[in-house]
């Protein structure tokens, strides 16, 4: 119970500081009492069912290097590809850190924090990921479609985490944006192809590389 109380202050908290500065979730780790009082994650992960990457960003020092990234990488994929991580999420403990994955065909969604964070609240980022990206794939989640829409799965984290601190776990929430961004809101999410949505995010991909 504490620690869904935990969960419950932690969100009721973010959505009163949204509202109070009327930001988008970009700017909202611009207020000092987030970045105090937020849970942070080290890196998102999607690897293929060989553990090789599809798509991953890190938002922690803790990996210096790209090798050292890699390294990490392949360690978590070894100690979790022989659990069954596919009707539910689980959660392990490597090197210090929590690591909260998920199974969907062959894609291996993983989410890293530290071991003093909250599980719950890893597992809510984790599991907003996974269902976003799903729905953005409209249920084709598969690494080839994962592929040939990675500019999609990007901007999906990129909704989910700004700098390490958690912005949004409501995957309707997330997906709308990623699908609406750079687009004039004309067409509604529910109502887009994944082409439009795809044509949309690239749209607002390529103007925040200018930026």
């Amino acid at each position: 119970m504490d620690a869904e109380k935990k969960v419950d202050e932690f969100e009721a908290q973010l959505e009163a500081l949204q509202k109070e500065k009327s930001l988008e979730s970009p700017y909202v780790t611009d207020h000092p009492a987030v970045k105090a009082s937020c849970p942070s994650v080290k890196n998102i992960l999607l690897l293929d069912s060989e553990g090789k990457r599809v798509a991953v960003k890190y938002f922690s020092d803790d990996w210096p290097s790209n090798a050292s990234r890699l390294t990490f990488e392949k360690s978590v994929f070894a100690k979790t590809l022989k659990t069954n991580a596919r009707s539910e999420a689980e959660i392990t403990l490597l090197d210090g850190y929590i690591i909260v994955y998920k199974f969907v065909h062959d894609l291996h969604f993983f989410v890293t924090a530290g071991d003093d964070e909250n599980e719950l609240i890893i597992s809510n980022v984790l599991q907003g990921f996974a269902d976003s990206v799903g729905l953005l794939l409209r249920g084709d989640v598969e690494k080839r479609t994962a592929l040939e829409n990675l500019d999609l799965i990007l901007l999906c984290i990129d909704e989910i985490i700004d700098g390490g601190i958690i912005l949004e776990t409501d995957a309707n929430t997330i997906a709308g944006k990623v699908a609406s961004n750079g687009a004039d809101g004309s067409v509604p999410f529910s109502e887009q192809t994944i082409s439009q949505a795809l044509a949309t995010a690239r749209e607002h991909f390529a103007r925040s590389l200018l930026k």
